[in-house]
């Protein structure tokens, strides 16, 4: 029996001894050492000899032997039967490494406690990637919880919200108390939910690893932001679903600046648009202009040259008043592509629109009556008075038009002053605004866009030529002002036209009020006028005006030939058109004015190359022009003192 005890001794001697990854020993039950292995001298270094006899304490950190671990874990181990537990031990050398321990009692068969068994093993390099996972985990808690232009949190495979970054909580609003464990949909607004976005969100997510959109998202006071959403499915080595990362961002701004650009984009394609019909409509316009000052010129003396015959004068009238609507047509082209020429002049409001009563009922029927409401003072405006009435004229024909049962129109006017940035993007200054407003059928949202568009109108075929509100938009611009459009669907419309006060005297003003009657009539005398005009029809129709009125005509279809006729024959006035190739008119006359600076020069232009300080030493008269229009501006050219007066035409 003896011979077979020593024999089992031997041979577990012999496997804890083979034993090199584990220091395995026995303690005695005061702690001291009785028995080393291979493996506890590996990585504590010290020999049997060395350490036999020892305290196992000598292990411990100076640490943990003011706590007095060493004698609690032998305590634990004796109390308990066992002791287990990790921490820094030391060895010979006196470095350290990370041990897992364990200490189990030894008793004998009577249950006395004769020493423990100890097993150590070094696991540093395990605590060490242990250790290195954790310091990346912690990093990259504080990277995702420090980004704050991301809302980056996790979901559970139900949506449940698992974590919180400083982003989410900067644009979303709820501190991480509020939302762990709340269900990521409460950031859907209503009508999100009721399609239910966040559950199919999630299960394209999960179906396909990644579910990506933009849309309105709610933050905790109730206000929306427009978000870009990325959700990811996040699974273990298994492939099973753990969760999902979801990752937010507030692109609100970013949205309103592609707003604002798109906006900014279309409305410079609209001005490119709206510039190349202006160019096409003015040069069709100024043309037209020709062509009408040839018709209404020659129907005019042929008038006044045939007999008295009803038959034929009738037709005359008929041709001449279908001109007149032609060359009205005109100049709304012209107003439209803000190339016509205005005469700007102080213009009183209340005395302008008291002035168009007969004109305005005859126009609108006696279905619409008209409500006038001006202050009793009110300054004004820097306008052309015959553009401005015929403005006035179209709005309200517009809003009678809208009004297909009757209604009252208002037209009224205040003044306004503009000292910073203001919506109608005027710049500073004095304004009185002309409100035209009716209570008709309104204009939807697009309708109200298009509004002052050229030729879009609303009305049916033949009744409109859509060019009455883009004239208006024209006269307004031209004149340093501004129209606005306001109006609802079955609520009515109201146009704001902004134009300048004029800086006038009272002199000035009284001036201005006086009619036409009032004006003395020009005492005109036969003179000799050259006449300039690339345009045969208008040049004969010129000149046969002005040789009806008296005077002695030469005629010249070019600026080059003009400097040939004046060095021929003397003449008492140059008449030129201004728009002419090579040399216009205004080129021509500067010419002749350095060689002959006493000569009058009358400039005819059918639409507004010429700006108000272009040439302001040359009197100019707009086309078309009737006789006596073009008598007065002979006149007033030759003699200044006559400008203005009603012509005296000479007896045939």
């Amino acid at each position: 029996m003896t011979t077979e005890i020593t024999r089992d001794d031997s041979r577990f001697r012999l496997l804890v001894d083979a034993v090199t990854d584990y220091a395995i020993y026995m303690l005695d039950r005061t702690g001291t050492i009785v028995s080393w292995n291979p493996g506890a001298q590996k990585f504590k270094g010290y020999t049997e000899d060395e350490i036999l006899g020892e305290h196992f304490s000598r292990f411990y950190t100076e640490e943990d032997k003011a706590t007095e671990l060493p004698r609690r874990a032998l305590t634990t181990a004796a109390e308990e039967g066992r002791f287990e537990a990790e921490g820094w031990r030391v060895r010979k050398d006196g470095s350290r490494f990370w041990a897992h321990v364990i200490i189990d009692a030894i008793r004998s068969p009577a249950g006395e406690l004769i020493g423990f068994a100890k097993i150590t093993r070094d696991v540093s390099e395990r605590h060490e990637a242990e250790r290195a996972l954790r310091d990346s985990e912690e990093r990259f808690r504080l990277l995702v919880e420090s980004v704050a232009d991301y809302a980056i949190y996790m979901l559970d495979p139900n949506g449940i919200i698992s974590s919180w970054n400083l982003g989410a909580q900067r644009f979303k609003g709820y501190g991480q108390e509020e939302i762990l464990g709340q269900h990521f949909s409460r950031f859907y607004t209503e009508e999100d939910k009721a399609t239910d976005l966040p559950r199919r969100a999630l299960a394209t997510a999960e179906r396909e690893g990644k579910f990506e959109a933009e849309g309105w998202r709610v933050r905790k006071d109730g206000t929306r932001f427009w978000a870009h959403v990325i959700i990811d499915s996040i699974r273990d080595d298994d492939g099973k679903l753990l969760g999902f990362a979801k990752i937010t961002r507030d692109l609100t701004e970013r949205r309103e600046a592609q707003r604002e650009l798109e906006k900014a984009r279309e409305a410079f394609f609209q001005a490119q648009k709206i510039e190349a019909v202006g160019q096409l409509t003015g040069g069709v316009a100024h043309d037209f202009n020709n062509l009408l000052m040839a018709i209404l010129g020659s129907l005019e003396l042929v008038r006044k040259r045939v007999p008295e015959d009803p038959r034929i004068t009738r037709l005359i009238d008929n041709a001449y008043q279908a001109a007149q609507r032609g060359a009205s047509l005109t100049q709304r082209m012209l107003a439209f592509a803000r190339r016509q020429e205005l005469k700007l002049d102080a213009v009183h409001i209340p005395d302008l629109v008291r002035g168009m009563a007969d004109l305005l009922d005859r126009s609108l029927g006696p279905t619409i009556a008209i409500d006038t409401r001006f202050p009793l003072s009110i300054s004004p405006v820097l306008a052309d008075a015959n553009q401005l009435e015929l403005a006035i004229l179209n709005l309200s024909m517009n809003a009678r038009d809208a009004m297909p049962e009757g209604g009252t129109i208002t037209i009224s006017a205040r003044e306004e002053s503009i000292v910073d940035a203001h919506p109608t993007q005027l710049p500073p200054g004095e304004y009185v605004v002309v409100c035209v407003a009716d209570s008709g059928e309104g204009m939807d949202a697009e309708t109200l866009a298009r509004a002052t568009e050229p030729f879009f109108t609303t009305k049916g075929v033949g009744k409109g030529t859509g060019l009455g509100l883009s004239m208006v938009d024209g006269l307004a611009g031209q004149s340093g002002g501004k129209l606005i459009v306001e109006s609802k669907k079955d609520e009515g419309t109201e146009i704001s036209l902004w134009l300048p006060v004029a800086q006038v005297n009272r002199e000035a003003e009284r001036t201005f009020r006086r009619s036409p009657q009032e004006t003395e009539p020009a005492q005109t005398r036969p003179i000799a006028i050259l006449a300039v005009d690339d345009d045969a029809l208008v040049l004969l129709n010129t000149a046969a005006m002005l040789e009806d009125l008296g005077h002695v005509v030469h005629q010249a279809s070019s600026a080059e030939e003009a400097l040939a006729q004046l060095d021929r024959h003397p003449v008492d006035l140059l008449l030129t058109d201004f728009a002419m190739p090579q040399m216009n008119g205004l080129e021509l006359a500067e010419r002749v004015r350095a060689d002959r600076p006493d000569l009058p020069v009358l400039l005819a232009t059918g639409f507004a190359e010429l700006g108000d300080s272009a040439a302001p030493q040359f009197p100019r008269l707009a086309k078309p022009f009737t006789q006596e229009e073009l008598g007065r501006a002979v006149a007033g050219a030759v003699d200044p003192e006559q400008a203005g007066k009603v012509v005296s035409l000479r007896a045939r």
